[in-house]
């Protein structure tokens, strides 16, 4: 599998006030990723799909502002551009309030512990626990994965308001990851309504064959739902049933417990 899946579409559509110039230096910066770390200009045009001599002008004016740096030939992200990631993590108290949490939940079921958040048809992980690694995907902090078939996914769909997430499903590319992934609506409406029922969610090898899942929303003062916490396992040696019965107790509780403390110490926006 790759790095991480082919980047969704953006839904909205641009107004008079879209900047496009803007719009096109962000497509440079995401051209660069794992499979493409550094770039000719040639690449990097063909990758955004931007003229030559425009590419040219946003690498350089990248470079000028530290984000890019160059040998004259090959273009590469510089560590400067971890700025733009963090200034989300920072104006976001919750992950500091999560974190030791979330690591003391990892040490007592001994598998892997992840929040996210949901992005248009995908999710985005914002604080990551490893104990094993359990996926052939790179899961780090800013990692992408599409949203109907992960458990932190399917908990944050479900809090959409149902006109929502029927217009997310009508964009939603299909792929068929395993052998196990539900590709047909209204198996997917029903196990995002069963997930806002039951206040959880588990998936089972939808994603990667030999991964499972389990997740749980974590909300804030007012009962929104502004992320999601999951526990991450092998199947060869984490059955369902433990999932279950050993690992989903002790998930919610930590998620009700690191939604009690944003209520008390994050105001609501």
């Amino acid at each position: 599998m790759h790095d991480t899946p082919p980047a969704v579409s953006n839904p909205h559509r641009p107004g008079d006030n879209y900047v496009q110039s803007f719009a096109r230096g962000l497509e440079v910066i995401r051209s660069f990723s794992a499979s493409a770390p550094q770039q000719t200009l040639s690449e990097v045009a063909a990758c955004t799909g931007l003229t030559r001599a425009g590419a040219r002008r946003i690498l350089l004016t990248l470079q000028t502002l530290g984000y890019l740096e160059s040998d004259g030939r090959l273009f590469r992200l510089t560590p400067r551009i971890l700025d733009l990631g963090f200034s989300y993590l920072s104006s976001m108290p919750i992950w500091d309030l999560a974190e030791p949490m979330m690591e003391a939940l990892a040490g007592r079921v001994h598998e892997s512990c992840s929040a996210a958040v949901l992005d248009g048809l995908d999710i985005v992980y914002v604080l990551r626990v490893h104990t094993h690694k359990i996926m052939s995907i790179n899961l780090a902090v800013g990692a992408r994965l599409p949203a109907f078939w992960t458990s932190l996914g399917r908990v944050l769909l479900a809090a959409l308001p149902e006109s929502e997430l029927r217009e997310r499903l009508t964009n939603l590319p299909r792929k068929s990851f395993t052998h196990l992934t539900v590709l047909d609506d209204e198996t997917l409406l029903t196990r995002i309504s069963d997930a806002r029922t039951q206040g959880w969610c588990l998936v089972d090898q939808e994603l990667e064959e030999g991964l499972i899942s389990v997740a749980a929303p974590l909300r804030n003062r007012s009962g929104q739902v502004v992320a999601a916490l999951n526990i991450s396992g092998q199947a060869n040696r984490t059955s369902i049933e433990m999932l279950r019965e050993r690992l989903l107790p002790e998930l919610l509780t930590t998620s009700e417990k690191i939604s009690r403390t944003i209520s008390m110490r994050v105001q609501p926006r």
